[in-house]
């Protein structure tokens, strides 16, 4: 029996319900947050069927910036695997950049209490950031590289086979947008990717998973959540922009989010323009005699 299979029949039988890690100890019961539960995971175990994310796996770094989407990737790992359905070890790692007020207690803290495998790694890459990035630029760029680096880094130093972020639905269309209209070509985040030196995997099992769900899981789960006074400080990204286009796209028209998102996993090579994706060359007209 595949993930999708095993995890299905337990959220049937209701195992999913009123049991689970330590982090659910004070989960609300109530049927919605049930219902909203047993969507994410199926929504994750889907991811690791669809991209065959535990394939050759044994040790996973998990990245923690102390958002609710990096929280959520964690609870919803921690619940698969203390149903054993997750035959990987995670451990949680937390890059502290330096940042101005940055509450360095709250997540060792809350992992310590809750039993987590953790590691917190200093890493002044704040400063570094604000002396390379020109005035009213944004930091996004730099600051994304620098902790890539570093939880590469990591990883290589636990023992790790791939290190898994918690980037969402949302995260992967408006990545599309941007490609699309500032870049000038069709890529986006994909949910399964080997690294430049061919040595980790890189997952997010949270692709199909939703921000708004995500969001109303971390308020339910009461996560310590820690805002970003860097990136999250600044205006007129133009991350904020695709994000605003999406969420008007699908007030204007209910589902397009998860429709688009499909025609990612849906493409017709010969009906796009790049001769290096298709040989146009082999097309002809045969010859009717």
């Amino acid at each position: 029996m595949n993930i999708a299979a095993k995890i299905a029949d337990d959220l049937e039988t209701g195992e999913a319900d009123t049991s689970g890690h330590a982090l659910f100890a004070d989960a609300p019961r109530s049927v919605s947050f049930n219902k909203l539960r047993k969507r994410l995971l199926r929504q994750v175990r889907q991811a690791f069927d669809d991209f065959d994310m535990l394939k050759g796996q044994k040790r996973w770094l998990v990245g923690l910036s102390g958002g609710k989407d990096s929280y959520g990737l964690l609870a919803l790992l921690l619940d698969l695997k203390w149903r054993g359905l997750l035959p990987v070890e995670l451990i949680a790692c937390n890059l502290d950049q330096g940042q101005p007020n940055f509450p360095k207690h709250v997540l060792p803290d809350y992992l310590t209490k809750m039993g987590v495998q953790h590691r917190i790694e200093y890493r002044n890459t704040y400063s570094i950031v604000k002396e390379k990035v020109p005035e009213g630029a944004t930091y996004c760029s730099l600051c994304s590289r620098l902790r890539r680096g570093n939880l590469y880094r990591v990883a290589r130093e636990e023992g790790c086979d791939a290190l898994v972020l918690g980037h969402h639905r949302e995260d992967i269309l408006e990545t599309f947008f941007m490609n699309f209209f500032h870049g000038g070509r069709l890529a986006s985040m994909p949910a399964k990717l080997l690294n430049d030196e061919g040595d980790l995997m890189v997952l997010r099992p949270l692709a199909y998973a939703a921000e708004d769900d995500l969001a109303k899981f971390a308020a339910a789960m009461q996560f310590p959540i820690i805002p970003c006074d860097l990136c999250g400080s600044q205006d007129g990204l133009q991350r904020n922009a695709m994000k605003d286009m999406l969420a008007d796209i699908e007030r204007r028209m209910p589902g397009r989010k998860d429709t688009m998102l499909r025609a990612l996993s849906h493409v017709n090579p010969s009906h796009l323009l790049d001769p290096k994706l298709f040989d146009f060359s082999t097309l002809g007209v045969t010859d009717p005699s």
